[in-house]
């Protein structure tokens, strides 16, 4: 359950916009579906993620669309800039693949596509990969996160063996960004409110205040990389929790593009990691 690199498959798979859904004023919902979906190998984890293709403007690619070809003849301004989000659900039966999205505005490249999308668009991924889902055997879970976490936190409750004991706490900016989500009986998600607050502040609050139950702790904390880094501090540090026990990244960074954040993501996760071993 520590945190690792998963793999996705580099074969781009192509499907259509079947539903969409706006589950609150910044979350829309996008169902994907079609026959390139069949044999998606998606149920292992509650964290699986795709990643979604977008051409830069003006550009466009011969076809059958090939990712390795585009990368091989096209110079690397003209490949596709790809973007990573969390699988909500997948429905082998009807091969329908759910998908949130955060959506401010014109910001960004995935959420204004996802805001604009129509039944019948075409949309290109890679995928899938993962690597975190609820141990059964751990005595008590904790899940955080701000939005961006939150298709893989509800993907997580829904998957709780029936009995578990979970501490779930989830940042958005206000009431009207709460979700209805299924949850096993007595879990219930500790929802907090950002207002004006930096990202992240309510959460490490929450987390650093928390009575901890007895026992062994299944931990999965992801989102803003600030306020991560100072859970996983935080988690490895003051409260002893094994390395092997936590499923901790930082899924964006306030002030850096996804590209920016993805260049240097892994130099930073190591770091952070020497940082608190040699404080442990």
């Amino acid at each position: 359950m520590a945190e690792r690199p998963a793999r996705t498959s580099q074969k781009a798979r192509e499907a259509q916009v079947v539903r969409t859904e706006r589950i609150t004023p910044h979350m829309v919902r996008i169902v994907l579906g079609g026959e390139s979906l069949a044999g998606l190998e998606i149920g292992a984890f509650t964290d699986h993620y795709i990643k979604l293709l977008f051409a830069p403007e003006g550009v466009s690619y011969p076809e059958p669309f090939d990712i390795e070809q585009i990368r091989a003849e096209l110079p690397r301004d003209q490949w596709p800039a790809n973007r990573t989000y969390t699988v909500r659900s997948w429905d082998p039966v009807h091969r329908e693949l759910t998908v949130d999205f955060v959506v401010h505005g014109d910001e960004g490249l995935a959420g204004p596509w996802a805001a604009r999308a129509r039944v019948g668009d075409t949309a290109r991924f890679l995928g899938p990969g993962g690597g975190y889902a609820p141990d059964p055997a751990a005595d008590w879970h904790l899940l955080v996160g701000d939005e961006s976490a939150l298709p893989a936190i509800a993907a997580s409750l829904e998957r709780m063996p029936a009995g578990a004991v979970v501490h779930a706490f989830v940042e958005v900016a206000g009431p009207e960004e709460e979700q209805k989500i299924v949850t096993p009986d007595g879990v219930e998600i500790t929802w907090l409110h950002r207002g004006d607050r930096p990202v992240g502040e309510a959460l490490t609050a929450a987390v650093t205040g928390l009575d901890f139950p007895a026992g062994s702790v299944c931990a999965f904390v992801h989102g803003e990389a600030a306020f991560v880094k100072d859970l996983r501090r935080h988690l490895r540090r003051d409260r002893q929790v094994p390395r092997e026990n936590l499923s901790i990244s930082g899924y964006w960074r306030l002030g850096q593009t996804d590209e920016a954040w993805r260049a240097v993501k892994r130099e930073w996760n190591e770091q952070v990691e020497r940082e608190q071993e040699s404080t442990a």
